[in-house]
């Protein structure tokens, strides 16, 4: 692939497995680029592969803006992913990641695509319910970040360094926007397993809400709470990797407690 392949400019793998037995989409946080997974491969089964969503707007898509609503994103994604849909997958996403990997989902059963074997959501509410918290993403850059922090704990160092502020503050506006604007469409539950993650102590979108993702399992729901706040994909990611590994080993008819 070349810089200028579409594919390439949204999905990367850390650890490209030609012959792989499933490609794991994963998609990140809001402000997140793909380099979250980087070493992910590490702690997944020897066979699956890793193919992190880069958005635009950060990494090496810089100087590309950033998308602002949902679906428009979503169609993007479904385009450039074409060729790697050539063998069995799953999706994973924290956060705002996990509307993403939602709704794309969605995407591919509407135009008859194959689907993810198993969709895996963390960090983030049964994206039926309402938002429960005021919207960011229309605040002043003060303002924007203090209630950040507030509510997710947010990457203080980064925030607090006035050249990384400049270059995020852009992209999580965008993100939030596209969080904050998203209007959720009543379809059927999607008929494959669905595997929920919790943060034990993750202020802004506790176990209750994460476990409202049951009501779009057609076929099996199981939910996860680890131990730590919001982003504990990164402060528990053994158990999170160890849980993940569990679940992409189950044979696909196989479904686990």
């Amino acid at each position: 692939m070349t810089a200028r392949d579409p594919t390439a400019l949204w999905f990367h793998s850390p650890r490209p497995l030609p012959g792989a037995r499933l490609r794991l989409f994963c998609f990140g946080h809001a402000g997140a680029a793909g380099h979250v997974f980087h070493a992910w491969p590490a702690g997944l089964p020897p066979d699956v592969e890793v193919c992190a969503v880069q958005l635009p707007g950060r990494a090496f898509r810089l100087v590309e803006p950033a998308f602002t609503a949902v679906e428009p994103l979503v169609a993007a994604l479904d385009a450039a992913a074409a060729p790697l849909l050539d063998r069995p997958f799953a999706f994973f996403g924290h956060s705002m990641g996990a509307l993403l990997a939602f709704e794309w989902t969605r995407a591919l059963r509407r135009r008859r695509g194959p689907l993810p074997e198993r969709l895996c959501v963390s960090a983030f509410r049964g994206p039926h319910l309402p938002d429960p918290a005021s919207p960011l993403h229309r605040l002043g850059d003060h303002e924007f970040v203090a209630t950040l922090q507030q509510r997710h704990g947010v990457l203080d160092d980064a925030l607090a360094d006035p050249e990384l502020r400049a270059l995020m503050l852009p992209v999580l506006r965008a993100d939030f926007t596209v969080l904050e604007t998203y209007a959720h469409r009543q379809e059927p539950p999607l008929e494959l397993p669905l595997h929920a993650f919790a943060g034990s102590d993750d202020r802004g979108v506790p176990p209750a809400q994460v476990a409202a993702w049951a009501v779009h399992a057609g076929r099996s729901f199981s939910l996860d709470v680890l131990p730590g706040g919001h982003f504990f994909l990164h402060t528990a990611r053994a158990d999170l990797l160890a849980r993940l590994s569990r679940l992409l080993s189950a044979p696909r008819a196989q479904e686990l407690p």
